[in-house]
């Protein structure tokens, strides 16, 4: 079996279910989905879809920083959306963190995200480079 760790920080929302906040494995930091979750305050932003997504994104450099890495170290995203009307201020907030090369990315619109959330992102990095 391949080693892998676990990594997590208090500046990112606790899981809020059986699984990790990230896990390293293989050069590669997994990054399980985040929701727009104020780690400080345990708030989901709900209406301001802006706002959300720029939580999302902190919270994702939050975990990064704590492998050791930035944003900069993504190689994938993928962002879930509840509405897809949505997306273009999503990919206005997204160009604020992630700069070229950017990171290959899917976006999708589901159904429901957990605790009604308006989007949540998942997202892969290489541990080095």
């Amino acid at each position: 079996m391949t080693a892998k760790k676990s990594i997590s920080t208090t500046k990112a929302p606790a899981a809020i279910g059986p699984y990790s906040q990230a896990i390293s494995a293989q050069g590669l930091l997994f990054v399980s989905g985040q929701l727009p979750i104020d780690p400080a305050t345990g708030t989901l932003i709900k209406d301001d879809i802006e706002a959300a997504a720029h939580q999302v994104f902190t919270n994702l450099r939050a975990i990064a920083e704590a492998a050791g890495i930035t944003l900069d170290h993504a190689v994938k995203t993928t962002v879930f959306m509840a509405d897809l009307a949505d997306f273009k201020a999503v990919n206005a907030v997204y160009a604020q963190y992630f700069a070229t090369p950017f990171p290959a990315r899917s976006a999708i619109q589901v159904a429901a995200l957990p605790l009604g959330g308006t989007i949540e992102v998942e997202a892969i990095f290489a541990l080095e480079g």
